[in-house]
């Protein structure tokens, strides 16, 4: 795709000029927060139509990354011990925190050896939607129904299009169309969209949930395990902006309340779902901070910087692509510059 090129070669411009390795000391902050979602072996690196590529990455990548990170002088510390380094203001050296989104079963089966292996703590954010298999992953939903048809007739704009998805090329049409306007849609009415699209073609969303998502049981076995913090993502996997405050605020809270009556330990941290600036703001922030959380991340760019003390529930993280597995890359995005540019400069993007 275009705008995956045109990325990697910004990327590779910033590493190969030397503007990362100098300015990283001014911009790279006390440290980062990666957030990733699927660890699988093989990940990212499907050819043809795999649109959801992005939200995979090997086991290999992973453990690299770690190695990496250390090897560039970062601590690998807990969400908390990051907190805690935030709230004091100083620390010797940058942080890095790794985190996971949504509660994949291969992060138990694939990411946690990994981890374990090198000794490296992380967290796992939990939306009990999924994990009960009452709710659905529609992107994944929407990739299996394009990629098995060779043509769809869906509901648009309250009457019906055709779709032609025989080829490659027009799973991949189909799907630049259809993915924007399935997000587009009101969260209640997305789900009701995608369900009938999936039952029309013969694609069962919550078997395909509960295939992808951890248990309960092991979640529990998950957060046995001392490395591991498990945190809150929503009830139900929702675009919070989307929602009525009253919607937003009880899918804040009760994800994080439910989780604790299921692991019977305290949930202290939450991640916006999606959690771009069309996903989380300002209201969400306030939410999460009125749940008692302490803290709350979202997916804008950057590192963590000082002044992110005073904004704990809108701390950015790196997104960590299946299009991305090369260390250059993450060099560049350790840098701070991708994120200064991004944000006409300024450390903070918390509006």
């Amino acid at each position: 795709m275009l705008k995956t090129k045109l990325m990697k070669s910004a990327f590779a411009g910033i590493y190969h000029s030397g503007a990362a390795r100098l300015m990283a000391p001014a911009w790279g902050g006390m440290g980062v927060m990666f957030c990733l979602h699927h660890v699988l072996p093989g990940g990212g690196q499907q050819s043809g139509f795999a649109p959801n590529n992005n939200l995979e990455i090997t086991p290999e990548f992973l453990s690299a990354l770690i190695r990496h990170v250390r090897s560039k002088g970062y601590d690998t510390v807990s969400l908390d011990d990051a907190i805690g380094r935030l709230l004091l203001g100083k620390t010797s050296k940058r942080f890095a925190v790794f985190t996971l989104d949504d509660g994949y079963k291969d992060n138990l089966i694939h990411a946690m050896p990994v981890f374990v292996r090198e000794g490296c703590p992380f967290t796992v954010y939990v939306a009990p939607g999924l994990a009960d298999a009452k709710s659905s992953l529609w992107w994944r939903g929407l990739e299996t129904v394009i990629g098995h048809a060779n043509q769809l007739d869906v509901d648009w704009r309250g009457g019906q299009r055709l779709f032609k998805t025989e080829t490659v090329q027009d799973k991949w049409t189909a799907w630049q169309i259809l993915g924007p306007y399935l997000q587009g849609l009101p969260e209640f009415e997305q789900r009701i969209w995608i369900e009938k699209l999936a039952t029309r073609y013969g694609v069962n969303l919550l078997a395909q949930c509960r295939k992808a998502i951890m248990t309960w049981d092991e979640i529990r076995e998950m957060a046995s395990n001392p490395l591991a913090t498990i945190g809150a993502h929503t009830l139900s996997h929702f675009n919070l902006k989307k929602l009525s405050a009253e919607d937003a605020r009880r899918e804040i809270r009760e994800s994080g309340k439910r989780i604790s009556e299921e692991l019977d330990m305290p949930i202290r941290h939450f991640a916006y779902p999606y959690g771009n600036r069309d996903a989380a703001g300002p209201r969400e922030f306030q939410m999460a901070l009125e749940a008692d959380y302490a803290s709350a991340v979202v997916t804008r760019l950057g590192p963590v910087e000082s002044a992110h003390a005073n904004h704990v529930h809108a701390l950015p993280r790196i997104m960590i692509s299946g299009r991305y597995q090369d260390l250059r890359y993450i060099d560049a995005l350790l840098s701070g510059v991708p994120s200064r540019l991004s944000n006409g400069f300024k450390a903070l993007n918390v509006a």
